[in-house]
């Protein structure tokens, strides 16, 4: 696993993002796990967090793309931080974009706020985390009906590689389904790799009877 990987992973982890328990997702599945990016409060952690997301995102897409859409409302301070690491760190001065959850009618009027999208953009959606697809299904139409734009693909924070609607993985039923690729900085894999029995901090974070618990989940919502 990259370093940069195993730092994300403890830094979820150090902002209380990474939480284990007794949690129900957006898609109503009990879950041992939670990863809440709501979590990340401070200034010098949204620019840290910026930075994995522009990594990740250089990774798998380049930086050749002219909007970050993040839908509302983590998805906004997600698409800031992240533009801003892309200026910084790859010198390239990417547009941002978010959704209201309500139209505005006075003023800056619109659905939009930040960039607005053109016909012919090229867009990249950043979100926190995806466990069934749901909130793609309310973005993408979003994105659509305001230009001809080609979305090039979804980053998240953390891969939960649990099942979407179907018997496939989330995200790839999100690339069946809009045509585009998807990307996470790390999987729940990963951490559990990082954390199953490994101290950290002086705690063991991920012992047995928690591995047993996250091994259940995945026996009933992981890909078949």
């Amino acid at each position: 696993m990259e370093q940069y990987k195993q730092e994300f992973i403890e830094f979820m982890v150090d902002c209380k993002v990474l939480k284990f328990g007794d949690f129900v997702t957006k898609s109503g599945r009990k879950t041992p796990f939670f990863i809440n990016t709501g979590f990340y409060r401070t200034g010098a952690q949204l620019r840290k967090l910026g930075e994995y997301y522009a990594k990740a995102i250089a990774s798998k897409y380049g930086t050749d793309f002219d909007i970050l859409f993040g839908p509302a409302y983590k998805g906004i301070p997600l698409s800031v931080a992240t533009s801003m690491a892309l200026s910084e760190h790859y010198g390239v001065d990417v547009k941002y974009c978010s959704n209201r959850k309500e139209v505005k009618d006075h003023g800056d009027t619109g659905i939009l706020l930040g960039s607005p999208i053109e016909d012919g953009d090229r867009v990249i959606i950043i979100e926190d985390v995806t466990t069934a697809g749901t909130s793609i299904g309310e973005t993408f139409p979003i994105i659509k009906s305001k230009a001809d734009a080609n979305v090039l693909g979804l980053v998240v924070s953390v891969d939960r590689m649990e099942r979407g609607k179907g018997e496939k993985s989330a995200l790839t039923e999100i690339k069946e389904t809009y045509g585009f690729e998807t990307t996470a900085i790390v999987t729940m894999a990963d951490v559990v790799e990082h954390l199953y029995n490994k101290p950290y901090k002086g705690e063991v974070i991920i012992n047995d009877e928690l591995k047993a618990a996250i091994d259940a989940y995945y026996d009933q919502y992981g890909v078949k």
